[in-house]
């Protein structure tokens, strides 16, 4: 029997460090497996969840841009993902072939500003994809105050402030950015060969976060910007690996080895 494997797909996907952290984990731990990036265009998703659905060697996926949203269609929810956040970025095959659908994104994302003091804290989020999904949930269940998404489609980012209970505002991308304690990008715009995102920084008070979930380059224009301006920020690598370690455990039944984030992140970076 061949070794049991793990995937990533999206649309482009060679971009993908995934197969890199679980890779680095795999052969820390001595697992016997494999973890892969496959290239799946939106025709062909529903086709290659069938064809994993009867693979046994297949342990699951982790789903990427711009599946997180249609995939939800394809396998079961008992998690009620569907009803919550509204994306699935993780994809389990039980030993019986049913496949189950979770979000580790919102977990992932809030690990690195789980210090902060957001409560009632004004925020900005860019996008309103399968990923700003994620970020809007973590960030109603920690109270923030006003929250402004700045998107293409106002009409899309409204639905998304009243589905998850969330007071604030749109605008477009290139609006004027209000005062935030919070700067998210949850938008592809900066990643390489995507749009850069291009903001003027000085409304932010002194003490802002900004935080990138870019991660492909890791300094994207955005954090070069906040960094000359003597902001905070989390790249795009702190979420990246925290909600891998979460679908790690679900696909080989082991959490990641501890104390190795900071060799995991210089080979990330070398």
């Amino acid at each position: 029997m061949s070794a049991p494997y793990a995937e990533v797909i999206g649309d482009p996907i060679a971009q993908s460090k995934s197969p890199l952290i679980d890779g680095f984990w795999l052969k820390a731990l001595g697992i016997e497996g494999d973890y892969r990036r496959r290239h799946v265009t939106p025709g062909d998703l529903a086709a290659y969840i069938g064809e994993r659905r009867v693979d046994a060697g297949w342990r699951g996926c982790n789903v990427t841009i711009p599946h997180k949203v249609a995939v939800m269609d394809l396998v079961d929810d008992p998690g009620n993902i569907r009803g919550t956040i509204g994306a699935m970025n993780t994809i389990v095959r039980q030993p019986d072939g049913a496949l189950i659908g979770t979000n580790t994104d919102a977990a992932g994302f809030y690990a690195p500003l789980a210090e902060l003091d957001l409560q009632g804290a004004p925020v900005v989020v860019v996008g309103a994809g399968g990923a700003a999904r994620a970020v809007l949930f973590a960030l109603a269940r920690a109270g923030v105050g006003s929250v402004t998404i700045l998107n293409r489609s106002p009409l899309k980012a409204m639905g998304l402030l009243a589905t998850f209970g969330l007071k604030g505002d749109v605008a477009p991308l290139d609006a004027s950015l209000p005062p935030a304690a919070l700067l998210v990008n949850a938008s592809s715009l900066g990643m390489t060969g995507q749009p850069p995102l291009d903001l003027d920084l000085a409304p932010l008070p002194e003490d802002a976060v900004v935080y990138d979930l870019v991660y492909a380059p890791l300094q994207t224009g955005l954090l070069k910007a906040a960094a000359a301006r003597g902001l905070d920020t989390v790249d795009g690598l702190d979420m990246l690996i925290g909600q891998a370690a979460l679908a790690f455990e679900l696909f080989f039944g082991a959490p990641p080895p501890e104390g190795r984030d900071e060799e995991l992140r210089a080979l990330l970076t070398a």
